[in-house]
């Protein structure tokens, strides 16, 4: 497309459980698809590593370093097939009795790249991930690059916050993937749905999000156009879907809604 930058992004949906080894499994022949179909990005979900349902002391055992089993697996993964993954993991915390909830970005021949610790806790609809989990600094977003577009990264819950996409956006980003654990309850998919499409249209990105399957999570893991219309999604079994990401169409959406250069108000991080 006029020789810009284009990729092809994969979101990938699978049900995370307690045996790590199990998940890494289930990461790799996702992975494997995903790239047979031309994928240069797989966005894994959050807590890809370990997950039980509720969140509680078994993450704590379960936890690594960033650099642990875990991220070591992954970038394997990355190296065997030749692509960028990103998935969550339970990350060893700096505080007693808490851990880190964070997305990791690694890519073939650098290992990891890209580290988002999550930002903004799960103390909604009856959960209480702040019980467990530290929450993630207000560092400046941490970008990295696949095949030429610029990509940031952000988790679940921070999709109710629309300032730390646009953060995200000011850095640079013209992808926000968003790995998630959405929970599935009354109006969660339509909410879902609805926040992906408005994360994408206030700011004029690609968004691409990757979910827990149910009967935990939703499903419905998509990737967004700079409009906000759906290129491709899941619905609620383990599996891929795939779209090109391109920098040519993000500038024209640019050009013809300028609401990013138009806006009169800054974002700034509370301390």
């Amino acid at each position: 497309m006029g020789g810009m930058p284009e990729i092809a992004v994969a979101v990938a949906q699978f049900a995370p459980g307690a045996d790590v080894d199990a998940n890494i499994e289930a990461i790799r022949d996702l992975t494997e698809a995903a790239v047979a179909r031309g994928a240069q990005l797989v966005v894994f979900p959050e807590y890809s590593s370990f997950f039980v349902d509720p969140v509680g002391a078994a993450f704590l055992d379960a936890a690594e370093p960033l650099d642990g089993p875990f991220t070591t697996a992954l970038a394997a993964v990355a190296d065997e097939v030749d692509v960028t993954v990103v998935a969550g993991l339970a990350e060893s915390g700096s505080t007693p009795g808490r851990f880190a909830n964070t997305v990791v970005a690694v890519q073939p021949g650098a290992g990891i790249v890209a580290a988002y610790r999550k930002q903004h806790l799960y103390d909604a609809f009856g959960a209480h991930e702040s019980e467990w989990v530290e929450p993630g600094a207000l560092d400046e977003p941490q970008l990295f690059d696949v095949g030429g577009v610029t990509i940031g990264l952000q988790t679940c819950y921070d999709l109710r916050f629309p300032e730390i996409t646009r953060r995200i956006v000011d850095a640079g980003a013209e992808l926000v993937l968003v790995p998630s654990e959405w929970v599935a309850g009354p109006l969660k998919d339509f909410h879902w749905r609805t926040l992906i499409a408005a994360r994408a249209i206030e700011n004029t990105v690609y968004v691409a999000a990757a979910d827990h399957v149910p009967p935990v999570g939703v499903g419905a893991s998509m990737i967004v156009d700079p409009m906000g219309v759906a290129l491709a999604e899941l619905e609620d079994e383990p599996d891929i879907a795939l779209a090109h990401v391109s920098t040519e169409v993000l500038a024209q959406v640019r050009a013809t809604n300028p609401s990013l250069k138009l806006r009169r108000y800054g974002v700034v991080p509370l301390q």
